[in-house]
């Protein structure tokens, strides 16, 4: 119910990604992996892929999650967990220019004998996209590959109920830069705090980076000039990638002390890993503030620099 509160809090507020990093805590060691390895639950022995593979399943939509995520263990309670609903999340009979699908191999219209294909033949794949007919895509792709599909229109044609529709297959990130649609969150793994930053896939990296703590600055002193009382430079509005960090229930100063890398180069306080560092929830009255709860919090607390931003574009 964490891994699903922290996804629908990203899926509310358009998180483009999520990075999971060991900050020294658990159990496992600082490993980064890619894939659910072994048939066991995770959720002890490693904490880490236990959450990447929750959030990767949340974030895939409905009608590919049979295909795309074999039975496992670590996702034994997911009927109970709440949906997202994201944009990509559509339903049969609900009509958009694009839509995530899983391949299905080489369409046989296509196809020769024996796997053979005639000089000059043309290599097409047929595609489910969730929809009462296949789509075909004129690429070859490996079967049980997720793909972003675009359809030539934005209306919707009329189906005859066995002719494959025709589409291109493009980047995920086409739907939010050609029509602005929010197509949910990649998910990566971090060996440590540093890592976050250093395996960036944004060129350029992160513009503006915030670090989460009971002992930051309060959010009304970050957006009051006039009323701060700290030496803060005012918050950028020109930035292309934002990137929050929370911290578990030791904090971000435990994950900096396990960091090989930031104590190597003479790094003694969390707070110096960030541009900012801000308290959330000034005087709480509990001794911990959950990471879901931090999520959301932090989100709509921080909505203001993104909004910011929207108006100064």
């Amino acid at each position: 119910m964490m891994a699903a509160q922290v996804a629908r809090a990203c899926a509310v507020f358009q998180v483009d990604e999520i990075v999971v990093f060991n900050d020294g805590q658990s159990q496992a060691g600082a490993r980064p992996r890619r894939g659910f390895e072994g048939d066991g639950y995770t959720g002890y022995s490693d904490p880490d892929d236990f959450l990447y593979h929750v959030l990767s399943y949340l974030e895939t939509p409905p009608h590919l999650r049979k295909t795309l995520f074999p039975m496992h263990p670590n996702l034994r309670t997911a009927g109970a967990m709440p949906s997202l609903d994201m944009p990509h999340h559509l339903r049969a009979n609900e009509w958009c220019q694009y839509r995530e699908g899983v391949t299905m191999g080489a369409d046989a219209a296509f196809a020769e004998p024996h796997g053979k294909r005639s000089k000059g033949h043309a290599v097409s794949t047929l595609v489910d996209c969730g929809l009462p007919v296949k789509t075909r895509i004129p690429v070859e792709v490996p079967p049980g590959s997720r793909v972003t599909v675009k359809f030539a229109s934005a209306d919707e044609p009329q189906l005859d109920g066995y002719t494959p529709l025709d589409a291109e297959a493009v980047s995920p990130d086409t739907p939010r830069e050609e029509t602005g649609y929010y197509w949910g969150y990649s998910t990566r793994m971090a060996s440590s705090l540093s890592a976050v930053f250093t395996e960036c896939p944004y060129d350029g990296g992160y513009d503006i980076s915030f670090g989460t703590s009971e002992r930051g600055i309060t959010l009304a002193s970050l957006f009051n000039a006039s009323g701060n009382s700290f030496e803060v430079p005012p918050v950028p509005t020109q930035w292309r990638h934002m990137v929050v960090v929370f911290g578990g229930v030791a904090g971000l100063e435990v994950a900096l002390k396990a960091d090989k890398n930031l104590t190597s180069k003479g790094v003694t306080e969390a707070k110096d890993v960030f541009d900012y560092w801000v308290n959330l929830v000034p005087q709480q009255g509990s001794r911990t503030i959950r990471t879901e709860e931090a999520v959301w919090l932090g989100l709509m607390g921080l909505r203001t620099v993104v909004q910011d931003r929207q108006e100064a574009v």
